[in-house]
């Protein structure tokens, strides 16, 4: 009786190991806050360390599904990354065009009133922005992920 209980834990065990060796790990998180609230996602493109096409990159970039958040211009936006993201170096992308100087640090501020602001290349309520991984300036336009948000202008 012992030795069939022995047999189905091992059996349970090692079918749930199977199990989990299947599942993909999922990629870094970035985190983008304005006040108390927050908002995260997954890679919306790669993040799995391997280099994207320049097609990919412009085609991750605009993602209809993005996280949103609402931005009050007077707050101040949070964005943050994992470990392994800042690593490797990221930049900040408004409307597709770098925003931040890409940094080795995990978490970045930017004034809200940038995302509404012509100058910066804003147009209207919202702003596609973008965390982009890569190492910018050790291996020149080497982008390994990105993380689409939409930030929408509050009051």
């Amino acid at each position: 009786m012992r030795r069939r209980r022995a047999v189905a834990a091992v059996g349970a065990v090692s079918a749930g190991l199977l199990v989990l060796s299947a599942c993909d790990k999922p990629t870094p998180l970035s985190t983008v806050t304005v006040g108390s609230d927050s908002i995260s996602s997954e890679a919306t493109c790669g993040g799995e360390g391997e280099a994207l096409k320049t097609a990919d990159l412009t085609k991750c970039l605009q993602d209809k599904d993005a996280e949103t958040i609402t931005v009050d211009p007077d707050e101040t936006v949070r964005f943050g990354v994992d470990p392994e993201v800042a690593d490797k170096r990221w930049t900040i992308l408004m409307n597709g065009q770098p925003l931040t100087e890409d940094s080795a640090k995990t978490y970045r501020t930017v004034p809200g009133s940038v995302f509404f602001n012509a100058q910066y290349g804003a147009q209207g309520d919202s702003t596609k922005v973008a965390i982009v991984a890569g190492n910018g300036k050790e291996g020149g336009q080497t982008f390994t992920g990105v993380w689409a948000f939409e930030l929408k202008k509050g009051d």
